[in-house]
């Protein structure tokens, strides 16, 4: 049941990350490569939350 709330709260976070560096004043190159690099981190620790890594 540990593992389903960590997946959860990681997933929340992704998101809400992902809507602060939609808020940010940054150009729109650089919005897309922090964008990727959250989401890359996320699928990462939605991964070691399972077991895979």
């Amino acid at each position: 049941m540990s593992v389903l709330i960590s997946i959860l709260i990681t997933f929340l976070v992704i998101i809400l990350v992902l809507w602060l560096v939609q808020r940010l004043p940054l150009d729109g190159k650089i919005r897309q490569i922090v964008q990727l690099i959250v989401i890359i981190i996320g699928i990462v620790s939605l991964l070691r939350y399972l077991a895979v890594f």
